[in-house]
């Protein structure tokens, strides 16, 4: 769930008068702070912790300590004098300063990696940064633009206001930010994507056990909430009871896209994957796709049958010669349909063809084929244009970008937690369509399908980065296809 800060004080005062001691949820909040550093980083280097003198800094040194236990070379960076440090505070850095080398910044290595902890400030803070936390936060940025350093904000970046995502000029700019019990409301604003990076919840059990659900209206997509999604396949399970995915895609010039749409679908674990093509194309499409992709050449798209699927996955590649077929099927069709690229272009010029469709609907629009769709929505907050849009329309929508958020009227709005900026490149989408549309054809809900989609989708970027052989710049839709069993293994097992 996503708490503003007054909820989260609250929840942390219910604990304490509980039994529950500050020092206490101080060890948990520092020892998975210091896990998830592993798991993105993946081998021992250096840290250079950046701390206040609250609690968010007593956070960041248990955190230094745990790394240095395993291996890493710790470097203090205190934002005040002792004298003005809390006590537990206090209490954290004797702990961990034996294992310090020293409190300068260390020279650069191009063995090691540079991990730079923000604990300068926590989610009590409010108005502009002021000095010595501004200067600290200038140098943060300083050093991730210039020594390759990765950022790591705890509970959110300093400078980030935790309830209204205001940003500071000089905020900190994080790549993971590591958030305590739950998310908080600022940080899935808009303006704060960019600072946040890559959003993690760390779930604390003292913290958990005692949240009372209210009305919440959105939440975060974590693999602790959507693993249960995913049910073990029983042993006696057949190709045909994994999904009949259907898929209407590629146009000349444009196969590419139908491919990696079908090969997406095959690694989400479709049982059949059938690909439709046109005369002018099939014989390409036979030749280039998965040996497991049935091609099959149709005249026209007037005759791909819905009823020998589970689910259509219809637009990738598609350009828009074919506008009436498409728009025919999309209305037609009774099966379940994730419709993306030139299809919602199709859409775009005949929205009234949504109110009437004959099965469920799935869009899975980038910021651009949104604004087609829905010309106000560039002018408005995402939440706002999947809130409007779905309830204008019988629809899921999965609207793409650096936090992709997923909405369905009656359903909580899911902001997807994982991914890359260098997810930046075309044939992201083809995939995303092909992994729905598997999970849809697994029996699971357009929603579900979304929120778990997108999850796998991300996951399998940063694992293509960072335990592959991929960079930012490198990293290609056929690297994520190759890690999307990483990302199922990952989800199975409820990492961050």
């Amino acid at each position: 769930m996503i708490l503003t800060a007054a909820e989260m004080k609250s929840l942390e005062a219910r604990a304490i008068a509980d039994g529950v001691s500050a020092e206490a949820l101080m060890e948990e909040a520092g020892a998975q702070i210091a896990a998830a550093v592993w798991q993105f980083t993946g081998r021992a280097g250096v840290c250079v912790v950046f701390f206040g003198k609250g609690n968010n800094g007593g956070d960041a040194l248990v955190a230094a300590r745990e790394l240095a236990a395993g291996g890493w070379k710790i470097h203090l960076q205190p934002a005040f004098d002792p004298s003005q440090w809390s006590a537990l505070t206090r209490k954290k850095y004797a702990e961990v300063e034996v294992w310090s080398t020293h409190s300068k910044l260390p020279p650069q290595s191009r063995d090691l990696p540079l991990v730079l902890l923000d604990g300068l400030l926590g989610i009590g803070a409010h108005g502009p940064l002021r000095e010595p936390i501004a200067g600290m936060a200038r140098e943060i940025n300083w050093l991730r633009a210039t020594s390759h350093a990765r950022v790591f904000s705890l509970d959110l970046p300093t400078g980030l206001d935790a309830d209204t995502g205001a940003v500071d000029a000089n905020c900190v700019r994080a790549d993971f930010t590591l958030t305590i019990g739950f998310a908080k409301q600022g940080m899935l604003s808009d303006r704060a994507t960019a600072c946040v990076g890559r959003l993690a919840v760390l779930p604390l059990d003292a913290l958990s056990a005692r949240h009372q659900p209210t009305n919440d209206e959105a939440c975060v997509a974590t693999a602790c909430d959507l693993a249960p999604l995913l049910a073990p396949r029983p042993f006696d399970i057949h190709k045909g009871g994994c999904g009949r995915v259907g898929i209407v895609a590629g146009s000349p010039g444009c196969t590419g896209a139908a491919a990696m749409c079908a090969e997406g679908a095959l690694r989400a674990g479709a049982g059949l994957v059938t690909l439709y093509a046109t005369p002018d194309i099939a014989p390409i499409l036979a030749a280039r796709v998965a040996p497991e992709v049935m091609v099959r050449q149709v005249a026209t798209y007037h005759e791909v049958p819905d009823d020998r699927h589970d689910v259509l996955a219809v637009g990738p590649g598609l350009g828009l010669a074919h506008s009436d077929a498409v728009l025919r099927l999309i209305k037609r069709a009774l099966c379940p349909m994730v419709v993306d690229a030139d299809a919602l272009n199709m859409l775009a010029r005949h929205p009234e063809t949504l109110s009437s469709c004959a099965g469920e609907r799935l869009l899975t629009p980038h910021p651009g084929e949104m604004a087609r769709l829905d010309p106000a929505s560039a002018h408005r907050p995402r939440r706002e244009t999947v809130r409007d849009f779905t309830q204008r329309y019988p629809v899921t929508l999965l609207l793409k970008g650096a936090r992709t958020l997923v909405g369905q009227h009656g359903c909580l709005f899911s902001y997807n937690t994982t991914g890359s900026p260098g997810m930046a490149t075309g044939g992201m989408g083809d995939v995303l369509t092909g992994v729905c549309a598997a999970l849809v054809g697994q029996r699971l809900s357009l929603y579900a399908a979304a929120r778990v989609g997108a999850w796998l989708c991300g996951r399998a970027a940063e694992l293509a980065i960072h335990r592959g052989t991929e960079s930012e710049e490198s990293l290609s839709a056929t690297a994520v296809l190759a890690h999307l069993g990483g990302a199922f293994r990952e989800l199975r097992a409820r990492s961050l």
